[in-house]
Formats: C-alpha cells, structure tokens, sequence
C-alpha cells in the first residue's frame, strides 16, 4: 500500500473517531449544564474543544447555545466537528479504491448533514439533544459499516491503528478535564452526578453499574477509564488494540520500520499496565496521564516518520 493512502485512512479513522468523543462529551456537558442551579462554567470545554479566536471564546462560556454552535458548527473553529468531518471525507475521497463504497456513502452523508443549515435553529430553539442524538447515531452507523463491510486487510488495520490512538487521546484528555475541575485533590468530595456524567462521556456508565452495583466511587472510575481490558473506551484496552492491529502488519512493514514503532507501543502498554493502580495521590495520576499522553504522540509521530514518509 502507498505511504499515503496509508496515511488518509489513518487520519479518516481519527477524525471520525475524534467526531463521535466530541459528540458525547457535548451531550454530556450540555445535560449536566441544565441540570445545574447556577450558571454551567463551559471554560475547560472550550479550552480542549475549540481552536477559535480567544476574544470569541471569552465572550461565550456561559451560553450553553454559543458553545454548542462554536464547537459543533463553526467553520473558523479548526476543532469543530463540521471541520473534523469535512476532513474525514477529504481523505476518504482521497482512497475510495481502499474503502466500501457502502463507507464513503455513509461518510458522504455525514457530511451533508453537518453542512444542513437546520443545525443552527436546532440549537437555538432548545432542542440540541435531539440533534447531538441524531449525530451521534451517525457515527455508530459509520463503525458499524465499516466494521461489516471492510476486508480485513492493511486499510483496516490502518484505520483501527487510527482509531484505537485517538480513543486513547480522547480517553485521556476526557478523564484529564474532568480532574481538571477539582485541580486533581481526589480527596476532595465529589458529587455522584460528576463521575456519572464523566462515565456517560465515555459510554462506560452501564459497564460500570454491573461491575460496581452502583457505587460510584473516583477509584473505580479511573481504574475503569484507564486499565479495564473488558471497557473499550479504556486507555489499556486501546493500546492493546493498537499492537494487536501493528501485528498485522509485520509481514508488508520494513524490518527497522516495524521494531521502531513495535518498541514505541509496547513500551507505552506496558508502562501502563504496570504502573500504579492505586489513584487517591494526585500528582502521580497527574504524571502518568501525561506520561500515556506523550508515549501516545510519540507512536503518531512514528506512524508519520516510518510508515507514512512524513518528517515532523
């Protein structure tokens, strides 16, 4: 496969997958903002969501509307969904001869109905809910139809290796913001709607309510968003993906290529999966989450240099 059809079904997968984290941490915020007495500090959100103008920030953290329309819609937002879904189908348009044509029909549609100019007068007459269902659903039936009608050859190990290293990112940056908010003192009493919405964010509620009958408590949460290998949003769980798919492409990968990153991925599970599971001490949780952040971009940087021809 060429460099760079490799590279477009990478970033197709992280765009797609970076849209349906977006989407939920949406859903969840916008819930728990009207849930709250006193006005929803929308200030994190928009600092890890929004890549527009400061000034056009600042004047909007407390309009529940106006974040919604800038992190979802705005086309000057680099971050935007709109934006991550045009990016998407541009590289899906780029390798159409490697993806279903039943693929492309379903990205294709995302993209006209992100474009829909409906959107906006959703949002403002107080029923983004439904729309961030509608959206969200789209992106369930993007994997679905990806995960029933792909071949499984080098563009789907491409695109899961994608996918499971934004899962992980979004997994860390979710759980990060979250933590955020107590400025990380897991001594400090923390609401169980908090943690729930923090589970929501991640579609790990249900899982959680089997596991721990209903006890929401910060250990159990981190240990499931971090290390649980039957949760598929955890950080362990996406990196054991990521080798597993890496694996598969051993026998068309340069010897020197493949060690390279094969060292990069083991060493990044494996300082995870070893690491401490105790959470009540701030500052190494603190450590570890940005240690896993910087091991996960250091794998991305390597796809790029190695296997994709990029030099950055």
């Amino acid at each position: 496969m060429l460099s760079r059809v490799a590279d477009s079904i990478f970033w197709m997968a992280r765009y797609t997958e970076r849209t349906s984290n977006v989407l939920r941490v949406l859903r969840t915020n916008y819930l728990a903002s009207q849930d709250e007495i006193t006005d929803f500090d929308w200030h994190l959100l928009l600092h890890a969501y929004s890549q527009s103008d400061k000034d056009i920030t600042d004047d909007i953290p407390n309009s529940s509307g106006a974040v919604l329309e800038n992190i979802l819609l705005e086309k000057f937002n680099a971050a935007s969904v709109y934006n991550n879904i045009i990016h998407a189908r541009e590289n899906a348009r780029a390798v159409q001869d490697h993806i279903t044509k039943e693929m492309w029909q379903c990205l294709n549609d995302y993209y006209h109905m992100i474009r829909d100019e409906k959107l906006a007068d959703d949002i403002k007459s107080g029923d983004p809910v439904t729309l961030l269902d509608t959206l969200i659903r789209q992106s369930m039936f993007f994997h679905g139809t990806v995960d029933i009608t792909m071949s499984r050859g080098e563009a789907f190990n491409y695109l899961n290796i994608g996918r499971c290293i934004e899962r992980a990112f979004q997994s860390i940056n979710i759980l990060d913001n979250k933590l955020k908010e107590i400025n990380y003192d897991l001594n400090q009493p923390m609401e169980a709607p908090a943690w729930r919405y923090l589970l929501y964010s991640v579609s790990g509620y249900e899982l959680y309510l089997k596991t721990h009958r209903g006890n929401l408590q910060a250990d159990h949460v981190i240990q499931q968003i971090l290390y649980s290998l039957s949760f598929p949003h955890s950080v362990l769980y996406c990196l054991q993906q990521l080798c597993r798919y890496f694996e598969r492409l051993k026998p068309v990968s340069m010897e020197e290529s493949y060690n390279r990153l094969e060292f990069l991925i083991g060493k990044a599970m494996n300082n995870l999966k070893y690491s401490s599971r105790v959470s009540a001490s701030s500052e190494p949780l603190k450590e570890l989450l940005k240690q896993t952040k910087g091991e996960l971009a250091a794998i991305a940087i390597g796809f790029n240099q190695y296997y994709f021809g990029s030099n950055f």
